[in-house]
């Protein structure tokens, strides 16, 4: 992608309703767009961090079993009356009414989506376990929205449900998803702390959440020292809580550790709770109804996007991780009229897009608002074309984490990239 062709409005400003790292960044990225208070329009560069991430999820997500689908996202009323939540759920959820009156809803979560559309398919244990998730757009009316897209009304959400015979095939199915997400944080570069959680208004027995470890994250978490290197079967035992739940008692004879997070992700078990209330049952071996244990399981996609730059930046931008930075690798032409710089330019843009994910800065500006973009933006790595170095037929090949400039020639650099 050349970047004169590419729509990112960056800017030097920081924003003064942008109280946190993340969100400055993203304002001044051209990462997103405020439309309204907690909603944000998401312009080209974050819509390519968003599919990064959403492919790492359907990659482990179909690894355990797990079907995509997309459900709508305005639902009936009437689903949510048949569950018991439709009252329950309180003013986050943004009710409306069609042309003929009828009472509908804006996806906050889809258990009762999942539920209806499982009854009307499947009719036999044979077909069990049965496991749906989705990628989709949700909203919670929050009473104060705040952070950017760390805590906004309108969000990009991966949502699964799952549908077993038992609890015992429940747990296993839990167990699966558990361990799917941990391997989703650390693809991206993350350190996943799971934590046990209370259900809230989802309800169930069973819950994790995700949190991320971050210096600026909003939980204080507490968790044993060996959780960070334990295997995915231990974790599942290991203390972990966070503040509010944090009781010194229970963290007697652990060794502990102390750190920020923030969530990301949240899984529950709650057994018949939706369909018996939804009366969606099969039938056994014998013919006689049972009602099958479900779960659901959540990572915020959106929220997460800003948890990686809460975790990875410093004082001139974002750092992205590779596997989730937008592009994999910048190209720089610092003097778009220097003949050697612009045939260098063009054979190493050329060659690297063949196999990778390249944006090629040839707008005609300073040198300074280059590098500085490049800084701010993230792309893991920089190829630097100045005339200097075009003249010797060598270029500079710069690490953004590290800050690490190695000089070399442009085949060694392409062979860097494709070999």
């Amino acid at each position: 992608m050349l970047f004169s062709n590419f729509f990112a409005p960056t800017s030097k400003e920081i924003p003064a309703e942008a109280k946190i790292v993340s969100h400055r960044l993203m304002l001044r990225s051209g990462m997103i767009s405020r439309t309204a208070s907690g909603i944000y329009s998401w312009l080209p560069l974050g819509v390519r961090v968003l599919d990064k991430i959403s492919k790492i999820i359907c990659e482990e997500q179909d690894k355990i079993g797990a079907n995509r689908v997309c459900f709508s996202t305005i639902q009936p009323a009437d689903l949510w009356i048949e569950s018991g939540r439709y009252d329950a759920y309180g003013k986050e959820m943004l009710r409306l009414k069609d042309r003929k009156d009828g009472d509908f809803l804006y996806s906050p979560t889809n258990e009762e989506q999942a539920t209806d559309v499982f009854r009307r398919y499947v009719k036999s244990y044979r077909e069990l376990p049965t496991f749906l998730y989705q990628i989709n757009w949700k909203f919670r009316d929050e009473i104060r929205p705040r952070f950017g897209v760390m805590r906004g009304r309108e969000f990009l959400m991966k949502d699964g449900y799952s549908f077993d015979a038992d609890f015992e095939s429940a747990k296993r199915t839990y167990e699966k998803v558990f361990k799917s997400y941990m391997t989703i944080f650390r693809r991206i570069g993350l350190t996943p702390v799971p934590v046990r959680a209370d259900s809230g208004a989802i309800g169930g027995n069973m819950s994790h959440e995700f949190q991320i470890l971050a210096d600026s994250g909003e939980s204080t978490l507490y968790y044993e020292k060996k959780l960070l290197s334990a295997s995915d079967d231990e974790l599942m035992n290991l203390f972990a809580v966070s503040e509010e739940k944090y009781d010194p008692a229970s963290a007697v004879g652990k060794e502990l550790s102390v750190s920020k997070g923030i969530e990301a992700g949240h899984i529950f078990c709650f057994g018949t709770k939706y369909s018996k209330s939804m009366n969606a049952f099969v039938l056994n071996e014998k013919g006689e109804k049972i009602f099958p244990e479900m779960g659901s399981y959540g990572i915020g996609i959106s929220r997460l996007a800003a948890a990686v730059i809460e975790a990875f930046h410093d004082d001139r931008g974002i750092i992205w991780p590779e596997a989730a930075a937008p592009f994999d690798v910048t190209v720089l032409n610092l003097n778009t009229k220097n003949e050697r710089c612009v045939n260098a330019t063009s054979e190493i843009y050329k060659a690297l897009s063949s196999g990778k994910e390249v944006l090629c800065d040839d707008r005609d500006i300073s040198v300074g608002e280059k590098l500085a973009d490049a800084d701010l933006i993230g792309i893991p790595h920089q190829i630097i074309i100045g005339p200097q170095k075009a003249a010797v037929g060598t270029v500079e090949l710069k690490n953004r984490r590290t800050g690490e400039i190695r000089e070399m020639s442009s085949d060694e650099v392409i062979g860097r990239f494709l070999n």
